[in-house]
């Protein structure tokens, strides 16, 4: 009885079509999204695929009424990928799988390249007195040790090639496969007849140098694998719902519209819903990038991942499951990723037509040189030598060579890369839009008056805000050179904290708590709080501040010719004085995430290429959207898991270092881009006309890998914007 494979559980329905989101196995290069998508639009019913290369997850819709989704996996196979329901837990556990498995090719293959090596050097120093028996001692060793070395260690590349060849595809993995494989035959027979000559170690090292650029690519997808994880963590476990009269603990996924909940203080907002009762306030900085919080009073809207401040409400439930603010967010980075997986890099166009012109070349020798009337032997060589000599062991690392250089030399500036590709993207921008909250201010508000107060006074008021959750006695207490909060300290919700200090009652909150004149929030997002003690009192001012660098690394930036925008979540009040401080003319507040990707898209329209600087939950769809992106590492999780870059420190000037060095690197790039083709260009004919030995073919294909490498190296020497706007950096001042 044949088996029906039922996946339901994985299927989304709407109105007539289905929705399923696939593991795709196999995906090694770009051609792999036109050769996935193309094949299953082609098949008759499927409205739509579209493959994130990034983590390998192809999003499929089609009609039900047509297709069923065991007939969309049929396919993806007959097109030559496995595929399986995509689920979080299960790709990134297949993801660290992998990765293991190619440290383990790499160990090995270094291993061996390293004593095959140290073997050849033996034979080639004593070439001239050793003994034909003890050469092919030797050479046999040799392939001891690199046959069953290269069986293992060249698994990736063998199994894509294999892939490809029975999808009637090509792609870089077979004439890799091929060049590995015809210098360990050409070896093996060269060794059969007591040749002077082996070629092991040139198999090996191709190896081993193909699998550090393999190896660090997927080490930097990786790092973005963490979405579904970063944002469960901003949804509540548990919500409580009234029930009869009872308060009832329950699963937050259990929640429905119209549900009625309880909120204490300190609780993560369950589900999208609007206040009934009670007062507090409402944290919605995460979500929404506001950096007040906002009072909650009946009627007020509030969003899930928010969090209830500091006193206790009741809600109703307007949209739980998948129907939240942060649902819609987690819908908005699907699509953004998707459409940046698009982007074909560098290396991958100077593949497409590498592959096929490899094989016509070596195919047209063989032919060439039998017609000419050269045995069967001589032909064959000279296939092999060509083949050897044009395998792409400096094309594959024209790329992964710079990008390991430029890694270092942006670890060294405080930018930690996400994305292999991210440096070509970086170079290539003419527009950079920052977020204002935690980006080009300061993730935490600080004591804007503190040098004009008495520092016995400050020293008390920051000792009794240890004592208090408030976000401005959280600024305050910044300010605490001891660490010591106040004994017996009393909070009162909505007012300020008191304690009793040398015998004298203080307080800290409100300035009619203290004692004094109120003053409100004013509209630039400037807050006040007071502090009082022993009949003296002092109102301290507390802001966002911009870093301390924003100025003179935003003036560098636009001195290299780029467009630079502010697209903020928060209150257009609290951007315009950042915005006119700095010196930024174009720029929007109080926009939502799909606001943040709208304008992004207009941009992206009209040909821009956008750098997207941004820290707040509502600024990963736009990340995302953004040709590249960078985020500072007070941000979200779920915001740096969509970066393609972080950057370290409170400082600005990374950003500003990342488009230097990556313009560096990309122009690295196209030089050895073009040094594996001028290689090519004079390698090849010498290798055609048979003056070329298999030999002399591995010298040159290695002595081609070094230059590319050579070159690599030169990323960073000159010190682009490190040394260029320190001037301006060390005397941009700060509000």
């Amino acid at each position: 009885m044949a088996e029906t494979l039922d996946l339901s559980l994985f299927v989304r329905h709407h109105e007539g079509t289905a929705h399923m989101d696939l593991a795709v196995e196999g995906v090694g290069c770009a051609a792999c999204i036109r050769k996935i998508e193309g094949g299953l639009k082609r098949i008759p019913g499927v409205v739509e695929a579209r493959l994130n290369f990034t983590n390998r997850r192809l999003a499929v819709d089609w009609r039900e009424d047509e297709l069923a989704a065991a007939d969309v996996i049929a396919a993806l196979e007959d097109i030559g990928y496995q595929a399986h329901p995509f689920e979080p837990e299960r790709a990134e556990a297949e993801e660290a799988q992998h990765m293991r498995w190619l440290v383990k090719c790499l160990a090995v293959a270094g291993f061996a390249a390293m004593n095959v090596m140290l073997l050849s050097v033996s034979v080639w120093s004593g070439n001239l007195d050793m003994s034909q028996e003890t050469r092919d001692f030797f050479h046999w060793l040799s392939a001891m040790i690199a046959l069953p070395a290269a069986a293992y260690a060249g698994r990736p590349f063998f199994q894509s090639a294999w892939r490809a060849i029975k999808a009637r595809a090509l792609n870089m993995d077979v004439p890799i496969s091929l060049g590995v494989i015809a210098a360990l035959g050409m070896s093996l027979v060269e060794t059969a007849g007591h040749a002077h000559h082996a070629y092991f170690d040139s198999a090996m090292m191709l190896l081993f140098f193909l699998l550090c650029g393999r190896t660090l690519d997927h080490a930097m997808r990786r790092k973005t694998r963490a979405v579904a994880g970063n944002l469960a963590a901003l949804k509540a476990d548990f919500a409580h719902r009234f029930e009869a009269g009872e308060v009832v603990r329950v699963p937050a996924a259990a929640l429905r519209s119209g549900d009625r909940l309880l909120l204490r203080p300190g609780d993560r907002v369950p589900a999208d819903g609007v206040v009934l009762s009670g007062t507090s306030e409402i944290d919605d900085s995460l979500v929404t990038g506001e950096t007040a919080r906002r009072a909650a009073v009946a009627g007020a809207a509030i969003h899930a991942g928010s969090v209830n401040f500091s006193g206790t409400l009741t809600m109703r439930v307007t949209a739980a499951g998948t129907g939240t603010l942060i649902d819609e967010v987690e819908r908005l980075l699907e699509k953004a990723v998707t459409a940046k997986s698009r982007y074909v890099r560098l290396a991958d166009r100077a593949a497409r037509l590498y592959a096929p012109m490899v094989h016509a070349t070596a195919a047209l020798t063989l032919v060439g040189w039998l017609a000419a009337g050269a045995s069967a032997h001589d032909a064959i060589v000279t296939a092999i030598a060509v083949l050897i000599i044009t395998c792409p062991c400096a094309l594959a690392l024209a790329i992964p060579a710079v990008q390991v250089v430029a890694s270092g030399a942006l670890f060294r500036a405080g930018v930690i890369l996400n994305a292999g590709d991210a440096i070509e993207r970086l170079a290539e921008i003419d527009t950079v839009i920052f977020d204002k909250t935690g980006t080009l201010t300061l993730p935490e508000p600080r004591v804007d008056n503190a040098a004009k107060l008495p520092p016995d006074l400050l020293e008390r008021a920051a000792r009794l805000a240890l004592s208090s959750r408030h976000p401005l006695a959280a600024a305050v207490a910044r300010e605490a050179r001891a660490r010591i909060p106040c004994e017996g300290a009393i909070e009162e919700a909505g007012q300020g904290v008191r304690a009793m200090i040398d015998g004298a009652e203080a307080r800290l909150g409100k300035p009619a708590f203290c004692g004094i004149p109120d003053e409100a929030q004013d509209a630039s997002g400037v807050s006040t709080i007071a502090f009082s003690h022993a009949g003296r009192a002092v109102t301290l001012t507390v802001q966002q501040k911009t870093r301390p660098d924003a100025a003179g690394t935003v003036a560098a930036l636009r001195a290299r010719g780029l467009d630079l925008l502010i697209l903020s979540g928060d209150r257009p009040a609290a951007v315009a004085p950042i915005a006119a401080h700095l010196g930024i003319a174009d720029w929007r507040g109080g926009l939502n995430p799909a606001e943040k990707i709208a304008a992004i898209e207009a941009l992206k329209a009209k040909g821009r290429r956008i750098l997207m600087v941004g820290d707040g939950l509502n600024d990963a769809p736009a990340l995302a959207a953004a040709h590249v992106s960078l985020s500072p590492i007070s941000a979200a999780d779920i915001t740096q898991a969509h970066a393609d870059a972080v950057f370290l420190g409170e400082r600005l000037a990374p950003v500003l270092d990342a488009v230097t060095i990556a313009a560096d690197a990309r122009r690295l790039m196209q030089q050895n881009l073009w040094l594996a083709a001028i290689y090519n260009a004079v390698a090849v004919p010498v290798a055609i006309l048979g003056y070329a030995t298999p030999l002399i073919a591995a010298a040159a294909m290695s002595g081609s890998s070094i230059l590319v490498t050579l070159n690599a190296l030169r990323v960073g020497v000159r010190k682009g914007s490190s040394a260029e706007p320190a001037g301006a950096l060390a005397t941009a001042g700060a509000p």
